[in-house]
């Protein structure tokens, strides 16, 4: 399976949930460094969700984003993420990803290009679902996957990112810390940053051996810029900042 798949920080949206309204919570997200979101709304009528997902295609597209579609219809787009129980064969769509919880329903996955796996930690989102994976059991379905993994479900703090990245996981998948964050911005420029210091490999003191990487098992990651995937370019609507705002 080839092709650009989802790494680092991916962002799950949830209207309800957002604290700032969902176009803004995506926008400062972008800002503070996240390349990928995945579009959910499920609950919104086809055309409500279509006007949706045209606006974030803009937010995203001045950063070089892709915007995922939750279910089989890209809404114009070339890029969905599909529930476990369905539809298979996946539909040919250019990024297919897949939600799976357990090694059965890895061993489901043909065309797929990536998976999530979950829950890692329990979830506000979805309390009660589970029983949740943890480290080890994250680290069970990595190595038993055929496609990349991203760890959802709980991921809140740059330590538990720091700690997916270690089990293997390409990415995390986030839905309620930046949903909720007082500064989108800012929590994922904190959460960027954990993931992308797990991948650096660290340098022993000269004469004392090889470097050392904390990423064992850890599947080869993407550039997060620049995706082909990233539908119109939403001439005329709002647009992020382009500077990255540091984190504190």
């Amino acid at each position: 399976m080839t092709g650009l798949v989802p790494s680092r920080v991916v962002l799950l949206t949830d209207r309800l949930v957002a604290r700032d309204g969902l176009e803004r919570v995506v926008a400062g997200a972008v800002v503070g460094g996240v390349r990928w979101v995945v579009l959910r709304e499920k609950d919104l009528p086809r055309a409500e969700r279509v006007a949706l997902a045209v606006d974030l295609r803009a937010i995203l597209a001045a950063a070089g984003g892709t915007l995922i579609v939750a279910g089989p219809d890209p809404l114009g787009g070339d890029a969905v993420h599909l529930p476990a129980a369905g539809p298979y064969p996946p539909p040919p769509h250019q990024l297919v990803g897949r939600s799976c919880h357990s090694v059965a329903e890895l061993n489901r996955l043909t065309t797929e290009h990536y998976a999530t796996v979950s829950p890692v930690w329990p979830t506000k989102s979805k309390p009660g679902y589970g029983p949740p994976l943890h480290v080890e059991g994250l680290r069970a379905l990595v190595a038993a996957s055929p496609v990349p993994v991203l760890a959802l479900g709980g991921v809140e703090t740059p330590e538990q990112v720091t700690a997916c990245v270690e089990a293997g996981a390409s990415g995390v998948a986030v839905l309620g810390a930046l949903m909720r964050a007082q500064d989108p911005i800012e929590t994922a420029a904190k959460l960027g940053s954990a993931f992308q210091e797990a991948v650096t490999p660290k340098l022993l003191p000269a004469g004392t051996g090889a470097a050392r990487s904390p990423r064992r098992g850890l599947r080869p990651t993407v550039p997060t810029q620049g995706s082909s995937l990233t539908a119109r370019s939403g001439h005329g609507r709002p647009q992020p900042q382009t500077a990255t705002k540091e984190a504190t």
